[in-house]
């Protein structure tokens, strides 16, 4: 029976939902998982909320994760990914959006100038998504501060991210490397 969580967080768009869900596998260690999708009301004064539900494919044990709804949806330019709205995520902390970026980043060939149109798609969705999450990074900055601060990591994969190189955490070096994927992306056709 699904335990019923007194406030859900925020997931500001599907796509972080989806995000927070494939880095949260179940207690047998699989992450996929098939997943329906519903809007649900969250309390009697009419508050909206998603769920995410399925069975494990591995052992068979129910998912079910219940998020909040922003007020305002947030919908990405066509063909990017836009997973927040400028402020620092509730679902994942900065360190794990690094390493979202990371994966993506790395998905994508050197050269993608001979691909189909269809590999072309996926390196434009991958460099979008990697462009997307270092947004997410930027946003736990503090208003005048020079790098993201330690205590911004509240998970085992954010802090692991952070201990091995601290020195990503730089805006300067956050803004270079978000950039550069924005490049990236301007530049794919």
């Amino acid at each position: 029976m699904p335990t019923a969580h007194p406030r859900p967080p925020l997931a500001r768009t599907s796509d972080e939902a989806h995000v927070y869900l494939d880095l949260h596998p179940c207690v047998c260690g699989e992450r996929e998982f098939p997943r329906s999708t519903a809007i649900v009301q969250l309390d009697d004064a009419g508050a909206l909320g998603s769920r995410y539900d399925g069975l494990c494919p591995a052992c068979g044990r129910y998912r079910e994760y219940v998020f909040r709804l922003p007020a305002d949806l947030l919908l990405p330019p066509p063909g990017e990914v836009r997973y927040g709205d400028g402020a620092p995520s509730e679902l994942l902390d900065p360190g794990e959006w690094l390493w979202v970026a990371d994966r993506h980043a790395g998905s994508v060939p050197a050269d993608a100038s001979g691909l189909d149109p269809a590999a072309q798609r996926q390196v434009r969705a991958a460099i979008s998504a990697a462009a997307a999450a270092m947004d997410e990074v930027l946003a736990f900055l503090p208003d005048g501060a020079d790098a993201v601060p330690a205590e911004a990591m509240r998970t085992d994969l954010g802090r692991l991210v952070y201990d091995d190189e601290p020195y990503r955490f730089d805006r300067d070096r956050l803004e270079v490397v978000r950039d550069t994927y924005r490049d990236l992306l301007a530049a794919v056709s």
